[in-house]
């Protein structure tokens, strides 16, 4: 469904720019893993960048984004308390991804929410935030 997409791809932003913000290595998300009978698998390239691979439908939500926050974990090898905080601090940010708030934006209807338009409509202006981190960070890679 297209709310399944949303959710995501949306999950996999805002886990982008947190990460970013905390200076972690940013992994690659995509769904489903290429394994068959698998939740997660994480995948590391010779270049270093690495891809997580998230099995989303048929999963309850948290547990999707459960597997999503500790990809970026695995992906930065961190280690006994720097992973809780880097957790804590990458479910805090998530929290509002999937709010009512957000999803009733979500109507076949309307076209989907943009992360900046489901943010304001759930009270939230760290949209604007993230987008200017995902600008920096093309900003970044391309100089």
């Amino acid at each position: 469904s297209e709310r399944h997409v949303w959710r995501f791809a949306e999950a996999g932003r805002c886990l982008a720019a947190t990460a970013t913000e905390m200076g972690l290595q940013v992994p690659a998300f995509r769904t489903p893993p290429r394994v068959a009978g698998v939740d997660r698998t994480i995948r590391r390239a010779p270049d270093g960048s690495v891809l997580v691979s998230v099995r989303s439908r048929g999963r309850a939500w948290p547990a999707v984004l459960a597997d999503m926050i500790e990809g970026v974990v695995v992906a930065n090898g961190l280690g006994r308390s720097e992973a809780a905080q880097a957790r804590n601090e990458l479910w805090r940010a998530t929290e509002r991804i999937g709010d009512p708030a957000a999803v009733a934006a979500e109507t076949p209807e309307l076209p989907l929410p943009t992360a900046q338009t489901a943010a304001r409509a759930a009270g939230d202006r760290r949209a604007t935030s993230v987008r200017e981190a995902r600008m920096a960070k093309r900003q970044t890679q391309r100089a």
